[in-house]
């Protein structure tokens, strides 16, 4: 039984996988996380002013950028 619930697709995929434990990049990956998590807020609450649509975009498109290095030291790891 016990093999059987280790393959189900019941249970979460992130919870058939192994900890994190040599992800070297872990720490920087969260401080980018967060700085886009935060750009994107920020921008969208900008953007949705009538008067400042173009500082909104540039900031959500500089959150994008902290976005996409996350994503590349996701992939090198």
């Amino acid at each position: 039984m016990n093999e059987e619930l280790q393959n189900s697709t019941a249970r979460r995929p992130n919870r058939r996988r192994e900890p994190m434990k040599n992800d070297r990049f872990l720490k920087l990956r969260q401080w980018l996380n967060a700085i886009f998590m935060l750009g994107a807020i920020v921008g969208v609450i900008i953007y949705l002013s009538p008067e400042t649509r173009t500082v909104g975009t540039i900031i959500i498109l500089v959150a994008i950028v902290f976005k996409l290095a996350e994503a590349a030291l996701r992939i090198i790891r």
